[in-house]
């Protein structure tokens, strides 16, 4: 499967991959996804906001166990981040089918679209139209870097936008969703346990910065008269790592827009996205209000305008503690104590948490790299992941 997966939307020039929502990548992957299924001879269904399905059982019976994460990526993600959720869900359903399980609920792997966010800028987009957390109107308001809205992209894919929307009649259907991931950071022990379990999500948003100055000629304007945005800007990215250690909280600008973009022209706007997360709520508002102070003071003392939005928000997640639990006492049967972690990272499992019991399990990063080409998960470990995995859908799925 991994060599199958590994060359869709993946960059000759940087190693990593770009399978952006509703583009061609995208629809490689998607159909990567229906070929697995169709070989395993699961039946195949793409949802109202274009997740794709895969069910072994009746999917209306209700009380279902699904598994599965995404296979979208950021840009020039790595090739763990997603995929090794699908993966494993697959192979954990070989597996199972090798020990001759007998299954007493439905059970579905599961490919959510548009997880990353990285072509409208809003994260879990899929699983926030099921859960009612995305309107139907906010969608249709978002747009690309080129201007692409998302019904427009969608329709280019061959799906109809119109039909988007909650979807709480097949949320009720599933009993529990458990989501395997490669860690994003190194909280597990390189010595210890290859596979942990999530505790919580750390709350989490992303805000638009929109500094406006005026733009001028790079060599004919005098320090005096400039109203240069870039200015600002850099001294609020500054004021952002500050905060966020200050609090023990991560605080990142990793996206930014200039116009009109010249090398030889003071900019006229400096647009950033500042992604801020922290252990919990009061901290991050302490992080996010400190850093829009100073933003306003440095952009005043240019005289320069700003604009904040906040463009996402996710609050604490808290995972169901009785499935959190059962997945412990599933895995303590086999291999001990497991290692019970928190992640600043946001998920699909996240967002399905308000609607459904979920869970999570993590497989050990040796670097923490992630979200870049680096990012890595050595095979043994993996194989770990998928035993883990069929563990528990053995013990949630078939006693």
């Amino acid at each position: 499967m991994w060599r199958s997966l590994r060359p869709l939307g993946r960059s000759d020039a940087t190693g990593g991959y770009r399978r952006y929502a509703w583009t061609a990548a995208d629809a490689d992957c998607r159909l990567w996804f229906r070929m697995q299924a169709e070989a395993r001879r699961l039946d195949v269904e793409t949802d109202r906001n274009g997740n794709q399905w895969a069910w072994l059982g009746d999917p209306t019976a209700g009380d279902a166990v699904v598994t599965g994460s995404h296979l979208d990526s950021v840009p020039d993600g790595g090739a763990f981040d997603g995929p090794l959720g699908v993966v494993s869900a697959f192979a954990a359903l070989d597996e199972l089918r090798a020990r001759g399980v007998s299954f007493r609920r439905p059970l579905a792997i599961v490919n959510f679209g548009d997880e990353e966010g990285a072509r409208f800028g809003l994260a879990c987009v899929g699983s926030r139209l099921a859960a009612g957390q995305l309107t139907r109107e906010k969608a249709f308001e978002l747009r690309d870097a080129d201007g692409v809205s998302l019904p427009r992209a969608m329709e280019a894919a061959g799906y109809d936008p119109e039909a988007i929307g909650p979807d709480p009649e097949r949320l009720a259907r599933i009993g529990a969703f458990v989501e395997l991931h490669v860690e994003q950071g190194r909280a597990l022990d390189l010595s210890g346990d290859p596979v942990g379990i999530a505790s919580a999500i750390w709350p989490h948003g992303r805000w638009r910065y929109d500094f406006r100055g005026e733009a001028n000629h790079a060599g004919t304007t005098r320090i005096a008269d400039r109203r240069d945005p870039m200015l600002p800007y850099a001294e609020t990215v500054l004021a952002a790592r500050r905060e966020a250690e200050l609090a023990g909280a991560v605080a990142t600008f990793g996206k930014i827009a200039v116009e009109p973009n010249g090398v030889n022209a003071i900019p006229s706007l400096v647009r950033g996205w500042l992604d801020a997360r922290a252990a919990d709520e009061a901290t991050l508002d302490e992080v996010i209000g400190g850093i829009q102070n100073a933003a306003r003071e440095h952009a005043a003392r240019h005289g320069v305008e700003l604009g904040v939005t906040r463009e996402s928000f996710t609050p604490v997640v808290d995972f169901e503690h009785a499935l959190r639990d059962e997945l412990a006492r599933i895995l303590g049967e086999s291999a001990g104590k497991v290692p019970v972690l928190g992640t600043g990272a946001g998920h699909d499992a996240g967002i399905l948490s308000a609607s459904v019991p979920t869970a999570m399990l993590f497989v050990r990063n040796p670097t923490g790299v992630s979200h870049s080409p680096a990012e890595f998960a050595a095979e043994d470990d993996c194989l770990a992941g998928v035993r883990a995995l069929a563990d528990v859908l053995e013990g949630l799925a078939c006693h």
